[in-house]
């Protein structure tokens, strides 16, 4: 077992109220959470944390992994001309191998800013899903692609593939699909009966261009063919009507932000806090390090607070903790994972250390909102998946060492190019 003693535990189990509990950690799981025990037994490594703060890891509730290759690669350049003509050609020269290797890099990032758990949507998901396993990394992968019968075959594989592993069905959006993949991931959706996202009203052209296609909104479309009867949410959701927020809020359904992509791309400022006050819950993520760049939820966290408060002219808006709830909790939520939401006896031991001695996190008056308006990666002490520290004072434990990636990552992106 493991002993996290000596801190402030912020749980998640009754808002943001902090503790100086013990937690306990034996496996995978959490077992223990409470004051020091009288007669405590015998564990394998006892971690002080120094006055530090133990919470559950950030869940990037929406991401591309092995998207490192084309950091900083297609910048400054619209949506659409961004996808067609910058993204989509580097992507055709994409390899199992080079998606595995760009994966396994995102997983350095994930681990050294605090992310516990990626809801993954990209290509070639055998080896990103294997990149995982390989580094102790906990993935969601969303979406179908191929006949009906591949997708079948495919949501039983990753869910039955490790414990790390698991698939939520999906697509890339309304206007990247035919037809009749979204008939038969539909038809996926109510065998299983499991919650399903895609790319959702993004942009306002992809909106209207949908509403002349279709005759309704993405929401409505996919909610017309029963792919929201069991749960599920959107990305991006910059766009949503007011029908489309009932829909939401009916089904129970995820806005899942993306603040830094969104305002990269020029795509607009979803509005957060109309969303919240109509009921809908809500999630962050990052989207990928080509529009982003970066794969830092501390980042996503601030913009969604401080974005909202310019969109509505109001300095109330986009509450610190909402934000912080919505970075760990609701991801967890979004992403099929409610072992992965609080820190309680029996939730997977899925946690980080945020170290409160650094200078930006002093004085010590609020930490909540310290860690939305000020946190940074630099904080980040320690990162924990399923019980095994996978990060620590830089250093990594993933079965890798990060300069040999480096290097084939840096090789990769130069034959690409070439090519």
């Amino acid at each position: 077992m493991i002993r996290f003693f000596n801190g402030k535990v912020l749980t998640f189990r009754d808002g943001l109220q902090l503790t100086e509990d013990e937690v306990w950690v034996d496996g995978a799981r959490i077992c223990r959470v409470g004051p020091p025990a009288e007669q405590p037994p015998a564990f394998e490594w006892e971690i002080d944390l120094r006055g530090d703060l133990l919470m559950p890891g950030f869940k990037n509730a929406h991401t591309h992994s092995a998207m490192t290759f084309c950091r900083s690669l297609a910048d400054d350049v619209p949506l659409q001309p961004w996808l067609y003509e910058q993204i989509f050609p580097l992507e055709a020269r994409l390899t199992p191998e080079r998606v595995y290797a760009f994966t396994r890099l995102a997983i350095l990032e994930y681990l050294s800013s605090g992310v516990t758990a990626a809801f993954d949507m990209y290509y070639h998901p055998d080896m990103g899903a294997q990149a995982c396993i390989d580094s102790g990394f906990r993935y969601v992968f969303c979406g179908m692609a191929g006949s009906a019968e591949e997708a079948e075959t495919r949501y039983t594989h990753f869910n039955s593939l490790h414990p790390l592993i698991s698939l939520i069905p999906g697509v890339h959006a309304e206007y990247t699909v035919s037809a009749e993949e979204l008939r038969y991931t539909a038809d996926l959706v109510h065998r299983h009966r499991c919650p399903f996202y895609a790319h959702n009203s993004e942009t306002a052209l992809e909106t209207v261009e949908c509403i002349q296609r279709h005759g309704m909104t993405p929401t409505a479309l996919f909610d017309s063919l029963g792919l929201f009867d069991y749960g599920g949410g959107g990305y991006h959701c910059v766009y949503l009507s007011d029908d489309d927020m009932e829909i939401f809020r009916r089904r129970g359904l995820y806005v899942v932000t993306c603040p830094a992509s969104n305002a990269k791309l020029a795509s607009g400022i979803a509005p957060l806090t109309r969303y919240q006050c109509a009921g809908i819950p809500i999630a962050l993520g990052t989207d990928g390090a080509s529009s982003n760049n970066a794969l830092d939820m501390f980042r996503e966290m601030y913009l969604a607070c401080v974005l909202q408060k310019l969109r509505n002219g109001d300095a109330a808006s986009g509450e610190a903790a909402a934000v912080l709830t919505a970075a760990c909790s609701g991801g967890a939520h979004a992403m099929g994972l409610p072992d992965c939401d609080s820190i309680a006896p029996g939730k997977q031991a899925d946690l980080i250390v945020i170290d409160l001695s650094r200078p930006n996190m002093r004085p010590i008056i609020n930490i909540p909102k310290n860690l939305v308006y000020s946190g940074s990666k630099e904080n980040v002490r320690l990162t924990m998946v399923a019980g095994q520290v996978r990060y620590e004072n830089g250093e990594f434990f993933i079965g890798i060492d990060p300069e040999t990636l480096y290097r084939q990552v840096e090789s990769e992106v130069e034959k690409m190019r070439a090519e």
